[in-house]
């Protein structure tokens, strides 16, 4: 009966932590980044050399951890906002005491270095840096209006430069791709902040809908909807990125829907819908990376 006891209180740990570190977003992250190696950053390599390349693995692996450390030390200080804007998943997360979090945070940390130095002193030194950046974002960017919603968005972005770094691969279709990225997260973070509000406002945060009003938060999205189109553009128009052009097509679409409903709604519940639509649209952009032709884009 006891151990029974403590197999119970030990899935109910994991699923909280689980919870806390947004296991789902670290795998597809993981995905993402392999994605890319092999048909962006490396496409010149064979399948079986990227696959098996024990460097990258140790990069994507410090990357995930660096994600994970990250979602931990934001999830430490925004439990009073998230008791406000998300009280089923804090309720989750609470499973988790505070000093776990922290001491979780802090091995995190320390294995992140430790596998960036099998990979050399520039992987030590960039994950360091995107470890801080992490810290300094939960701990006083997020709270600084628009500053918050760059800095996350790039932060977002980072783990993909670990791979552009290893490779050298330094091609304008590159930056392109990080740029409709960037852009989609940045929609996806003013979004999170139209569906938060409530809580930024009991707790002093300082976003775009709390400072500028609904309004204008809706208007910066749709004029970054319309800087989509340029990243966009260059990548169909500029390069040969085989069938994935038919992706571009299909979000200017889904984007267009996207802008036509942000002008009606209103609800926290409504704005949830959007952003869970943006959520599926960089998913299938991840998915849609596998339609490069590798050939056409090592010419570049």
């Amino acid at each position: 009966m006891l151990s029974k006891k403590k197999l119970q209180w030990f899935l109910l740990k994991t699923f909280g932590i689980f919870s806390v570190v947004r296991g789902y977003n670290i795998l597809v992250i993981i995905l993402a980044q392999y994605f890319s190696a092999i048909f962006i950053f490396a496409p010149q390599k064979s399948l079986y050399s990227v696959v098996f390349d024990w460097q990258l693995f140790l990069i994507v692996l410090a990357s995930s951890l660096s994600i994970a450390s990250g979602y931990i030390i934001n999830n430490f200080y925004d439990a009073k906002k998230d008791l406000i804007n998300r009280p089923k998943k804090s309720m989750i997360d609470r499973l988790v005491s505070q000093k776990t979090k922290l001491t979780i945070y802090f091995s995190l940390n320390f294995l992140i270095v430790f596998f960036a130095f099998f990979v050399s002193v520039r992987a030590v030194l960039f994950f360091s840096t995107y470890i801080f950046l992490l810290w300094f974002y939960s701990h006083k960017l997020k709270k600084i209006v628009i500053i918050g919603n760059i800095t996350a968005s790039l932060l977002a972005v980072l783990p993909f430069f670990a791979i552009l770094l290893y490779y050298k691969n330094f091609y304008a279709v590159v930056f392109a791709h990080a740029t409709f990225l960037f852009l989609l997260l940045f929609i996806r973070e003013i979004i999170k902040d139209l569906e938060n509000i409530k809580g930024d406002l009991a707790t002093n945060y300082k976003t775009i809908p709390v400072v500028f009003g609904e309004k204008i938060a809706k208007n910066i999205i749709i004029y970054s909807v319309v800087f989509t189109l340029i990243p966009a553009y260059i990548l169909v128009d500029y390069f040969d990125i085989g069938y994935m052009d038919i992706y571009f097509y299909f979000s200017m679409l889904v984007l267009l829907f996207f802008v036509f409903k942000l002008q009606k709604f209103q609800t926290k519940e409504e704005y949830l819908k959007l952003h869970f639509l943006l959520k599926v649209l960089i998913f299938i952009g991840i998915l849609s990376v596998i339609l490069i032709n590798p050939k056409e884009l090592a010419g570049f």
